[in-house]
């Protein structure tokens, strides 16, 4: 029986933003250089996202309405797009974004790449755990991966992390109860197989369980393998 499990629950990768609230310059409150310098930062804030100076007044009003409460995190360009008024409008900021995140990920997958030779090059025998780099999985975001959680003296999880090794999978690992010990990890690694070079180029990544597990309703027995499919985690048996 196959298992769905909202995206909400777990997410892998995906982008995320933090919201910028456009801040309100009241020339009551505040002396003439404090108005300068927020008026600066309004316009630097709204130059970063490519808006104009009505459109981030916009996002500010916006940020004080139901809007606020509804999507506290959300980013200027996407309240702007979901509280378009035209779909001139909201082809505007979807493109926006998509541009914005585009230079996103590029950058992240250079430094990724910088971060992966830098490992291979300093330590060439040990397997890198997720986590320990200061950017999020970026490999990860952008291919089709599986994801296999595991479970110490188990010997069809290490079979099932095989199997999928040797048909070249690209998938990420997770030891369910690893308590943050990076060494039993590695250990678990070694004990299965897992190539070192793999790890060092991502093909396959190492993880604590971190209860990703339990949030994904921890249903059914170890080995558990899971997929992505329409936004939905799906256990695949």
């Amino acid at each position: 029986m196959k298992t769905f499990v909202s995206l909400c629950a777990w997410s892998i990768g995906c982008f995320c933003h933090l919201a910028l609230a456009a801040p309100d310059i009241s020339t009551a409150d505040h002396t003439a250089p404090e108005l300068q310098a927020l008026r600066a930062s309004a316009q630097h804030s709204q130059e970063i996202w490519g808006l104009t100076e009505q459109e981030w007044a916009k996002f500010g009003s916006l940020q004080t309405g139901p809007r606020r409460y509804w999507s506290p995190q959300l980013d200027p360009l996407t309240t702007l797009g979901v509280e378009a008024e035209t779909d001139q409008e909201r082809q505007r900021y979807a493109e926006l974004q998509v541009r914005l995140e585009a230079k996103r990920a590029e950058r992240e997958l250079a430094y990724q790449k910088a971060y992966t030779q830098a490992w291979a090059k300093l330590y060439p025998d040990l397997m890198p755990i997720q986590g320990m780099a200061t950017t999020a999985s970026t490999a990860s975001q952008t291919a089709t991966r599986s994801a296999l959680f595991v479970k110490d003296d188990c010997d069809s999880c290490m079979n099932a992390a095989k199997h999928l090794q040797d048909q070249r999978t690209a998938f990420d690992l997770y030891l369910v109860g690893s308590d943050g010990d990076d060494d039993s990890v590695r250990r678990w690694a070694k004990a299965a197989g897992i190539v070192p070079a793999n790890v060092q180029r991502r093909q396959i990544t190492l993880n604590h369980d971190r209860g990703r597990w339990f949030s994904l309703g921890a249903l059914g027995s170890l080995p558990a393998r899971f997929e992505q499919v329409d936004g939905q985690w799906q256990r695949i048996e």
